[in-house]
């Protein structure tokens, strides 16, 4: 796998790196399936893919233990560990030992390789000062639990450039791909990051998996440039060519999309003129298809109310996509219980507080619901 150093950091890092939000599940839908995370936890170090990203929330809270359960048998030294520090899962100052320590409990391991504040924004960035997160991490530091300190980023380039002069950070981890790089306003934040000498490691490359399996408009241009290329193979090479990305997370699911995402990147190049215009053929295609900007992360979730909100903005972009009249509406028919449909939205606005795209979320709802009941 290709290496490169994160900044000037002594820090070797491969270009691809197992984020585990989306592990494989058994047929219950909720557990961890431990046999097949292990599979690919394997193949990712025999690849030199040693890089792993897991969160406290994850897989409600098992994420850690299973990546840690999967790592034992390799030396410590061999794999960078990566965890994040919830601010929202800590009201007092006391609280973000608490969490630190399950958290090394959990991965089973004395330090981590990287610390990061996670999703940093402004709704709770005066909460992480309040609390001296910041300080907090580079005490873990100082003690030699944490290598490297830094945050994760969902908010403005506004609002970064605060962040990015409140403190002296060592790396950071933004949303990038080539879609949020105009409408999420990604290029802007890029330079500033650059500009700071913030290296940084990429989170939703291929958008929640929407830049995977893009419709035929947008396919097309990409086919007749590079017929052996997969639509993730694009979305990865583009996010590949920016120098001051030093790790592509992908939130790997099974061993087949671990393999291709390792042979994509194991020698990618920038893309040349020739692709760069096939892809704006294709994006100027996407550019034609309404669709919610939802990556799937389910930080709106739990609803109070009981509706399954990625459920409903997956079936929707799908429908958008291939216009599945019949299945989006038979399907959505079918959701159980009916608590999970749109139509049980009381907007109570929780959901909103936590979505890292700022989606008017009961707004899209409400409309969803009312064009999906309204199809042939």
């Amino acid at each position: 796998m290709q290496r490169r150093q994160l900044g000037n950091l002594e820090l070797s890092t491969p270009l691809l790196g197992f984020g585990t939000m989306r592990l494989p599940l058994q047929e219950d839908k909720k557990t961890v399936d431990f046999e097949r995370v292990q599979q690919m936890v394997d193949c990712a170090m025999e690849n030199g893919v040693n890089y792993f990203d897991t969160a406290y929330p994850y897989h409600d809270g098992t994420s850690e233990e299973n990546v840690g359960r999967a790592l034992a048998k390799y030396p410590r030294d061999s794999y960078i560990l990566v965890d994040k520090l919830p601010i929202w899962a800590c009201k007092e100052k006391e609280d973000m030992q608490k969490v630190f320590d399950t958290q090394l409990a959990r991965c089973g391991v004395d330090y981590f390789d990287i610390y990061l504040l996670h999703a940093v924004s402004h709704e709770n960035y005066d909460d992480a000062e309040r609390l001296g997160a910041y300080d907090f991490m580079r005490r873990m530091q100082a003690k030699g639990k944490v290598r490297h300190v830094g945050f994760s980023f969902h908010d403005s380039p506004a609002f970064l450039q605060r962040v990015l002069a409140s403190h002296q950070w060592d790396v950071a981890q933004m949303q990038l791909n080539y879609v949020d790089w105009s409408l999420q306003h990604a290029d802007e934040q890029y330079r500033l990051f650059t500009e700071a000498g913030v290296p940084l490691i990429v989170m939703e490359p291929v958008r929640g998996g929407f830049l995977a399996k893009l419709p035929e408009a947008a396919q097309a241009p990409l086919r007749a440039c590079q017929p052996d290329w997969s639509d993730a193979a694009w979305a990865l090479r583009w996010v590949a060519g920016h120098p001051n990305v030093r790790v592509i997370l992908s939130g790997m699911s099974d061993l087949a999309m671990m393999e291709e995402n390792i042979a994509t990147l194991k020698d990618a190049a920038p893309l040349a003129e020739e692709e760069e215009r096939a892809l704006a053929e294709s994006l100027d295609e996407l550019s034609k298809v309404t669709a919610v900007p939802c990556t799937g992360c389910r930080y709106c979730m739990p609803c109070p109310f009981g509706v399954d909100i990625p459920r409903i903005f997956a079936l929707y972009n799908d429908y958008k996509r291939h216009q599945n009249q019949f299945l989006v509406k038979s399907m959505y028919q079918r959701f159980t219980p009916a608590e999970n449909r749109a139509d049980q939205c009381r907007r109570c606005g929780a959901c909103m507080k936590h979505c890292p795209q700022h989606i008017e979320i009961p707004d899209r709802l409400a409309e969803i619901h009312a064009e999906i009941q309204g199809l042939e």
